[in-house]
């Protein structure tokens, strides 16, 4: 099977969220995929409440769940990160954007193309230390970044509005791994630009 594109994995992620609506159900506002290295590990997760706790293990909180999804990985790293996601993360929809509030006694490394300079060539990622928080997506920025007329953009998805997080372990310029495929434990956050 040959590589697909970015472009192609969130069209079918948006997909798979669609097949979990229901009738009649209020809308999310976003979508949550869980990755261990290149691996989606269970279904992906529709958010309708304004905020979301994400972390590892009950009782923690109401959300998301890691722990409680099977996963096939038995990469020693990868079992060592889920161990440190602890409390998590806290993801709150708010007026100004989206906020990620780092609950976890570990950084989670953020990607987002609202956090960046328009102009950049290369998005950057950003540290967000325990106990601090990033706002990670902003809707109004995001409009913002879009081509003029782009009938394209409102059909399909596009990287300006999703969101990548990675528990523990960094990637990027400044890391050994370059890509967020590399690292044990991340998360794709995708946001709904209807």
């Amino acid at each position: 099977m040959g590589c697909l594109s970015w472009e192609t994995v969130l069209h079918k992620l948006l997909q798979d969220s669609q097949v979990l609506q229901e009738p009649g159900d209020r809308s999310h506002w976003c979508v949550v995929a869980y990755w261990e290295e290149k691996t989606r590990v269970g279904r992906l997760y529709s958010v309708q409440e304004p905020s979301l706790d994400i972390f590892y293990d009950l009782p923690q909180g109401n959300g998301f769940c890691l722990g409680q999804l099977n996963s096939d990985n038995k990469s020693q790293l990868v079992q060592k990160v889920r161990s440190k996601i602890g409390y998590g993360i806290q993801l709150t929809k708010e007026v100004d954007g989206v906020w990620v509030y780092n609950r976890s006694s570990y950084p989670i490394f953020i990607k987002s193309a609202t956090l960046d300079n328009p102009d950049s060539r290369t998005l950057l990622v950003h540290k967000v230390f325990p106990g601090f928080s990033i706002k990670a997506f902003d809707y109004e920025k995001a409009y913002s970044l879009q081509r003029p007329n782009d009938h394209e953009f409102m059909q399909q998805p596009w990287t300006g509005f999703t969101v990548q997080i990675s528990f523990v372990k960094g990637w990027g310029q400044c890391y050994t791994r370059q890509f967020i495929s590399s690292c044990p434990c991340w998360l794709e956050v995708i946001f709904n630009n209807r």
